[in-house]
């Protein structure tokens, strides 16, 4: 009786029991099918005996161990059981947790703990930086004139990292956009938010915009040569430059949440930057990128250069895509 009766099963088991036959099984008169859904971790503690088949075929067990639930489901409604979507039973929120806590404790800080005791001062700088103030003779400090156009850069470095391979069922673009604006402080809401894995990019749309910008090395190159030059140029200045840019920070609110921008968007890049190699499958000839992220701004960009095209290593080919179809 048991030969109309189907069982896929996938495990990591080296070896699984025979399944004896129930009276239940014995019973049935219609082929089913049966799809046994299992984590990587080893389950000592599943056995056979603890798989059950209700009247309707859709009754299972659910184990559960501290937290990690192990669902048998039913592939009767699913006429391609290779293709049964599994979906999640639940998501870690802990690091959304935190990720928001941090971005609550960043804007606190920003507007009620940071030093601000120039603002004159600040509104003078911001609009000598924007070319709102005519040149009255002043001198702007080099630091902070590099500090300002480099802050531009770093949002196009992160679109290149989060919009091919770091999007989510949320929406990166309009994070992407407002750091143009709020640099970290407009990104830190994506970060906790990220939910992974990405979903793919077809070759159809890295032919447009904006992955066509984004992945291309002329973009990458223009980046990663307009941040050198600016890095040298904040270097090669006076050398009472950092004395008196150490001083802006300590007192002006301006500066002091715009250099702690910078410094994390330092520190996040590298975790970007592995995401995409791996998404890439790049990891093993470009992880010696890895350490060389962590040097601000220079670092992503580098690799951003010299990492492979989308198309080249995950991105499905239309071709294979239409070929693939059944209905044609």
């Amino acid at each position: 009786m048991l030969k109309s009766i189907n069982l896929p099963i996938s495990c990591n088991f080296s070896s699984f029991p025979h399944l004896k036959p129930s009276r239940k099984a014995q019973s049935l008169s219609q082929p089913r099918n049966l799809t046994l859904v299992q984590s990587r971790a080893p389950l000592p503690f599943l056995k056979p005996d603890r798989i059950l088949l209700g009247n309707n075929n859709r009754q299972f067990l659910k184990h559960e161990k501290k937290g990690l639930f192990h669902v048998c489901r039913s592939s009767l409604n699913n006429p391609d059981p290779d293709k049964t979507e599994i979906q999640d039973e639940g998501r870690d929120w802990t690091s959304s947790v935190l990720l928001f806590a941090l971005w609550g404790a960043l804007l606190y800080y920003c507007f009620n703990l940071a030093p601000d005791q120039t603002p004159t001062q600040d509104l003078y700088f911001l609009k000598k930086l924007l070319n709102l103030k005519g040149d009255d003779g002043f001198r702007m400090n080099q630091i902070l004139v590099g500090l300002w156009y480099i802050m531009g850069l770093w949002p196009v470095v992160y679109a290149m990292l989060l919009l091919p391979t770091g999007r989510s069922k949320t929406q990166a673009w309009p994070f992407v956009v407002f750091s143009f604006f709020g640099g970290v402080y407009a990104l830190l809401p994506y970060f906790a938010l990220w939910n992974p894995p990405s979903p793919p990019v077809s070759e159809s749309e890295l032919r447009q915009w904006p992955f066509n910008v984004l992945e291309s090395k002329v973009t990458a190159g223009v980046t990663l040569v307009a941040g050198l030059g600016l890095i040298l140029y904040a270097l090669v200045g006076n050398a009472g430059d950092w004395k008196e840019f150490y001083q802006y920070f300590r007192e002006s609110k301006f500066i002091h949440v715009t250099s702690l921008d910078f410094c994390l968007l330092s520190a996040f890049a590298p975790f970007w930057v592995y995401n995409d190699m791996t998404a890439r499958k790049w990891f093993d000839k470009g992880r010696w990128l890895l350490p060389v992220s962590v040097v601000p701004f220079l670092g992503p960009s580098l690799y951003l250069l010299l990492r492979p095209a989308l198309s080249e290593t995950t991105a499905p080919t239309d071709s294979s895509a239409s070929s693939s179809d059944p209905s044609q």
